[in-house]
């Protein structure tokens, strides 16, 4: 699965999509991380706010890798259908 996030919402909506493919709830991933449900749910959200550290334990227990790379050339429209 590769998918490409440009805004905090596209990022929530991968996490969202990736905790709903393991079958776990947002209480169950709180309780993986060691975050509230509410926390998770912000996330998930896109709101701002959220600590790096705890982007980068939610998309661990979702098995999940941030990748850097340059922009790709598609409008950014084209990557919004992909949601």
């Amino acid at each position: 699965m590769t998918q490409i996030a440009r805004t905090p919402k596209q990022i929530g909506d991968v996490l969202r999509r990736q905790r709903r493919r393991l079958g776990i709830s947002q209480t169950q991933l709180g309780e993986k991380t060691g975050l509230r449900q509410a926390t998770v749910s912000t996330l998930e959200a896109g709101q701002p706010g959220t600590a790096l550290r705890t982007l980068c334990d939610v998309m661990a227990a979702l098995d999940l890798e941030l990748v850097v790379r340059p922009r790709s050339k598609a409008a950014p429209d084209r990557i919004e259908d992909i949601f």
